[in-house]
């Protein structure tokens, strides 16, 4: 076996977009069967404005109905700015914060409303927050592999990003293709450069994808040094900003038979990842939407 895996599970992702609102009771109960599965982490939340994202104005309740006894994942919340940060931080069963730092101006206007500068200083706060009560920040590089908007992008402004980022103090980046534009050599490009270049970083991948081109995204990724990946039961998500339904998370199912195909190790709990997409085929029921 080569070297192990590391899985985030992204129900967060996935439900943020979903079109009819998914009950209180039936999150908590999904979100507590994926708890069982062995996930290094589950991003299972928003403390993003319920007038941004409806479906997730529940996450304080969900939150108090999960049942984390037994199991070994974290929990991350997606934040937008640093009040929310503020109320995510007041919770002590959430291990970590994940904040979207677009390098695309356009891109940040439109899923938080700041500019990259302003973004930057919400970064700096959100540290001092995390560093008084002891959560961890995750930020996502978005449009971390190209931007449709026609704002200026190469592999190298990513790149500096992470320096940036870095050099304030940020301990895990996850480089996100958020509309599904990376290309395998821009992957390996980016990879083959930041994991030699920052090794006290843990550099990850937020793909979402067409669902005839996640394999090639995963096989770059991994061939070039990442471990960390972010994915979504049924490939359903994306980002709602995005307007793009074909492009979703990679799928869960896909990267473990992946796995199982190249020896890769995890510590997944099949069975239980069973009953989890179980549960799934009644969370994401609707006959408007496809199922990536």
């Amino acid at each position: 076996m080569s070297a192990q895996i590391q899985l985030v599970e992204c129900p967060r992702d996935a439900m943020q977009g979903w079109k009819t609102f998914i009950p209180t009771a039936l999150k908590a109960e999904y979100l507590n069967a994926l708890l069982q599965v062995g996930f290094d982490e589950l991003d299972f939340g928003s403390f993003v404005s319920p007038r941004a994202i409806p479906q997730l104005a529940d996450t304080a309740t969900v939150l108090s109905m999960l049942d984390l006894s037994a199991t070994r994942s974290k929990l991350l919340a997606i934040i937008a700015n640093t009040r929310g940060g503020e109320e995510a931080a007041r919770y002590p069963q959430i291990a970590k914060l994940g904040f979207p730092f677009s390098i695309s101006e356009t891109f940040q206007m439109r899923n938080t409303n700041k500019t990259i500068a302003q973004s930057v200083a919400q970064v700096d706060e959100i540290l001092q927050l995390c560093a008084k009560s002891g959560k961890e920040l995750v930020v996502y590089i978005s449009m971390g592999f190209g931007n449709p908007y026609g704002d200026e992008y190469s592999a190298e402004i990513a790149i500096k990003w992470v320096s940036e980022l870095a050099r304030m103090g940020v301990r895990t980046i996850a480089m996100s293709d958020t509309v599904g534009v990376a290309k395998p050599d821009t992957i390996s490009y980016i990879y083959k450069k930041l994991i030699p270049a920052f090794p006290g970083l843990q550099i990850g991948a937020h793909f979402h994808s067409h669902p005839l081109s996640w394999k090639e995204k995963i096989d770059s990724a991994w061939q070039s040094g990442c471990t960390r990946f972010d994915a979504a039961l049924k490939g359903i998500g994306g980002c709602p900003m995005a307007e793009d339904e074909l492009v979703g998370n990679i799928a869960t199912e896909h990267i473990l038979d992946w796995c199982d195909e190249r020896g890769i190790a995890h510590d997944l709990n099949r069975e239980a990842f069973g009953r989890a997409m179980t549960i799934a085929n009644r969370v994401f029921v609707t006959h408007d939407q496809p199922l990536h």
